[in-house]
């Protein structure tokens, strides 16, 4: 059967229903009951109630934190952070008319893949530093979009870079790694002069425009630190 408990004006305290409360709670005045009537409760069920009113607060608060984590999804990935005079290439042609509409600025072509550890360590240094040469194009090409035209281009190293200016068409080529970032900064240093164009860029290789469904049938490895 289920207790009875009955209610009478006698005062109670929150110390003596809830032990584990602050002082402040403990010592508030008594609550009294003007009334004396009887609730039949049983003692599982005020157990119950308690437990449920004790954990609220925590619930509420769980489910703060899981509306945080989703809110951050939308963020960009680390390679869709580009400098203003940064440039996607997603093909063979984009990669061409980018080299033509450059005329004879210096341009710098960065060769990388997402999944490249060495890749996203270097980027943001080479973000500053395209900040800092606005003259300079920089155009990025995504490995694993343009397979074909990195292996006309015998790209086998992340990241890669190759440097073009105007007239003079390839001027250098190398692999990179943020430790070895200096390379990036002398070469600039060498190529990024003044100079007077006299026809379109040469150099380029045997790089030819592929087919639509051409092999992706080659992968590259990631540059060591």
């Amino acid at each position: 059967m289920a207790d009875v408990i009955r209610l009478q004006y006698q005062p109670l305290r929150f110390s003596s229903l809830f032990p584990s409360f602050p002082s402040s709670f403990r010592n508030s005045p008594p609550v009294q009951y003007s009334t004396k009537r009887v609730f039949p409760l049983s003692c599982s069920s005020v157990a119950a109630g308690l437990a449920s009113l004790a954990f609220t607060p925590r619930k509420r608060l769980l489910s703060f934190k899981v509306c945080a984590t989703v809110a951050g999804t939308n963020q960009p990935k680390w390679w869709e952070k580009n400098a203003s005079n940064m440039v996607d290439i997603h093909s063979t042609q984009e990669f061409l008319d980018a080299l033509s509409q450059a005329g004879d600025r210096l341009v710098i072509v960065e060769f990388y893949g997402t999944w490249c550890a060495s890749c996203r360590a270097l980027y943001p240094k080479l973000c500053r530093t395209a900040e800092e040469h606005p003259e300079i194009v920089f155009l990025k090409v995504n490995f694993d979009e343009n397979k074909p035209m990195c292996k006309s281009m015998n790209v086998k190293v992340l990241p890669y870079f190759h440097f073009y200016r105007g007239a003079d068409g390839q001027l250098e080529s190398f692999s990179c790694s943020l430790a070895k970032f200096q390379k990036i900064k002398d070469a600039i240093e060498t190529h990024n002069t003044a100079r007077c164009s006299i026809g379109p860029p040469k150099g380029i290789g045997d790089l030819k425009i592929a087919p639509p469904f051409a092999p992706k049938d080659i992968s590259a490895q990631s540059t060591k630190e």
